[in-house]
C-alpha cells in the first residue's frame, strides 16, 4: 500500500539566484511538513537550466523528516525521475516504490536518514544526456557521430552538459531548501540501464560531490561508445578510499548481453583497489529482465548498500 504522500507543484522560474523562489519553496515545504504528512513527494515543476531543457523534479521526504535536525540527511539523486515514486508516470506503468522502500529501510534502521531527488528524464534526449562523453575526441568523430544518430536520432552528447546542470544548478537548489548534509559521503546517485552508464560517469567527473554511485541494469553495449568508456575507467575510477560503488545485472532481455562487459568493468576495479563487498559490489541476478518490474524488486539490495547507517 502506498503511504501518505502530499504533492507540491512550484513552477520555476530560475534555478538558483532568485530570492523569491527560494522563498516560497520553503514557506510550502514548512507548511506541509506542519500539517503532519508522514511523507511527501514535492513536486518542481518545469525546473530550468541555462545547460539542459527544462524537466521536472520530484523530492522524496521520508517519515519524520524534519527541517533542523542535529543529524543531517542524507541526499540520493536518481535518473529516470518519473519511473521512482509513481506508476501512473513511469514508463511502464511500474514504479520503483523507492519511497517504500526508503521509509522501510530507515524505520528498521538499516540505512540512515535520507532524502531521494528524482529528475526526470527528457524523452528523446534521454540517451544523449545519459551517455559519458568520454572520451570526448571519440564522440566528435564522423564515425561516431553517425553511428550515434543511427542508434538514437542525435549526433551529439550533453551528458556533460547534464551533469553540470545536476551539480551546478539543482544541488545548490536542493541544499538550500532541505535539510540535507553537503559532505560527499552522504551524497549518492543511482539509475539503471543507461542511467546506470550516467551514474557512474558522475562519480568519476565529480568525485568531490559523489561518494557512492548506484549502477543497475548498467548498459555497457552501446556500439563504438560503449566500449571505449569502459577503457576510461583505470584513469578516471574517484579513490575506492573515499568512494563506493553498486553494480547489478539480470540475464533476460538487455540484460542478457551485459555480463561479459561487466566482467571486464569488475577486473577494473579490482585493479583500482577496490574490495568486493567493502566498497564495491557486483550482483547477478538469474532471470531478471531489463525493466521496473525486476529493478523494483531488488532496489533494497544498493539502497541498502549506497545508504547504509
Amino acid at each position: 500500500m502506498k503511504l501518505v504522500k502530499l504533492t507540491i507543484t512550484l513552477l520555476l522560474f530560475a534555478v538558483t539566484g532568485c530570492k523569491h523562489q527560494a522563498k516560497n519553496s520553503d514557506r510550502l515545504i514548512a507548511k506541509a511538513i506542519n500539517a503532519g504528512i508522514e511523507s511527501m513527494i514535492v513536486m518542481h515543476e518545469n525546473f530550468a537550466s541555462k545547460y539542459v531543457d527544462k524537466r521536472n523534479i520530484e523530492v522524496f521526504l521520508p517519515k519524520g523528516y524534519a527541517e533542523t535536525t542535529t543529524e543531517k540527511y542524507k541526499v540520493l539523486y536518481m535518473h529516470d525521475g518519473q519511473n521512482v515514486f509513481n506508476p501512473k508516470t513511469s514508463y511502464t506503468n511500474v514504479d520503483w516504490g523507492v519511497d517504500e522502500v526508503i521509509d522501510s529501510l530507515m524505520k528498521s534502521k538499516t540505512i540512515k536518514n535520507t532524502i531521494v531527488v528524482a529528475i526526470w528524464n527528457n524523452g528523446k534526449k534521454r540517451f544523449p544526456e545519459y551517455m559519458p562523453k568520454a572520451p570526448a575526441t571519440l564522440s566528435e568523430t564522423p564515425e561516431a557521430r553517425k553511428s550515434l544518430f543511427a542508434y538514437s536520432g542525435s549526433d551529439a552528447l550533453y551528458s556533460d552538459k547534464y551533469l553540470k546542470f545536476l551539480v551546478e544548478e539543482l544541488r545548490p537548489f536542493i541544499e538550500k531548501n532541505y535539510n540535507i548534509s553537503t559532505r560527499q559521503e552522504d551524497t549518492s546517485i543511482m539509475g539503471s540501464s543507461m542511467g546506470g552508464l550516467i551514474s557512474l560517469y558522475a562519480i568519476c567527473k565529480y568525485p568531490e560531490v559523489f561518494g557512492a554511485a548506484g549502477c543497475i541494469s548498467t548498459h555497457w553495449p552501446v556500439p563504438i561508445l560503449g566500449e571505449a568508456y569502459i577503457k576510461t575507467l583505470p584513469e578516471s575510477l574517484p579513490d575506492p578510499e573515499t568512494h563506493k560503488i553498486y553494480f547489478d545485472f539480470g540475464t533476460e532481455a538487455l540484460d542478457a548481453q551485459y555480463e561479459p562487459y561487466q566482467n571486464q568493468v569488475d577486473e577494473i576495479m579490482k585493479a583500482k583497489g577496490y574490495t568486493e563487498g567493502v566498497n564495491w559490489v557486483t550482483k547477478k541476478f538469474e532471470g531478471a529482465s531489463h525493466d521496473e518490474k525486476s529493478w523494483k524488486a531488488r532496489v533494497h539490495i544498493p539502497l541498502e548498500f549506497l545508504l547504509k547507517r
